[in-house]
């Protein structure tokens, strides 16, 4: 997906607050929620998304640790989803 793709996704979803299902080219789909850190804008200019992945969005919204965080390739990104009331973390 392009950066344009993921970004009208998103201003429909408040960052740091909704679980988003991603579904990747090359791996399994996963659950996530992007954030919005410092290095926002330099990394949505390369296409580039810093995603907390489901296991430690709670210790994400206790702490704000940025570490528990990784960096995705939008490109390898095939399909972007909210995640249902049920999936939710």
């Amino acid at each position: 997906m392009t950066n344009d793709q993921i970004e009208k996704f998103l201003s429909d979803v408040t960052l740091d607050k909704s679980a988003v299902q991603i579904s990747f080219k090359t791996r399994n789909s996963m659950q996530g929620m992007f954030i919005k850190t410092a290095d926002y804008a330099e990394l949505k200019s390369k296409n580039f998304w810093r995603i907390v992945g489901e296991p430690n969005i709670e210790n994400y919204k206790k702490t704000g640790d940025m570490n528990l965080a990784r960096i995705f390739s939008g490109m390898e990104f095939t399909r972007l989803k909210l995640a249902t009331p049920a999936e939710k973390v």
